[in-house]
């Protein structure tokens, strides 16, 4: 389902017309009617919004099944030079994402290791302070 048909039901869902939405969202009723109705592309910061009015998590919008992923422009003022603008098509996307699980899978692994060293070296201290604590004995 695409985020525009999305956004439609979950207002309905919620009760509201789309200009109830629109001022809440301190909008046009044109310009969230375009949303809606899948006439624009949507800055995530937008969607951002129209979650935290709406009382969802963002997530609920946007999944990486949805067709019709859109460009994400984060941070980007094409008047300054000082800013970097990134747009991803849905490819991009999923690569992305790929990438991020895979980091993740690693950091997993990663964090597992940690923890068998950290229990081999209490180990070994255990071992040290019983060697320690033996030698002390035996010496008196």
């Amino acid at each position: 389902m695409q985020i525009s048909e999305k956004l439609r039901l979950l207002r309905q869902s919620k009760n509201l017309s789309q200009e109830e939405l629109a001022e809440q969202l301190g909008w046009g009723v044109k310009t969230y009617a375009k949303i809606e109705r899948g006439e624009t592309n949507v800055k995530l910061d937008k969607l951002e919004k129209i979650a935290e009015v709406l009382n969802i998590d963002l997530s609920e919008l946007i999944d990486n099944t949805d067709k019709n992923i859109l460009n994400v422009v984060e941070n980007c003022n094409h008047q300054s030079n000082n800013q970097h603008c990134i747009i991803l098509t849905e490819t991009q996307c999923a690569h992305e994402l790929e990438k991020a699980q895979l980091l993740l899978q690693e950091r997993d692994k990663e964090i597992e290791n940690l923890k068998q060293q950290i229990l081999q070296q209490q180990e070994i201290i255990t071992l040290l302070k019983k060697e320690h604590h033996d030698s002390q004995s035996s010496e008196t």
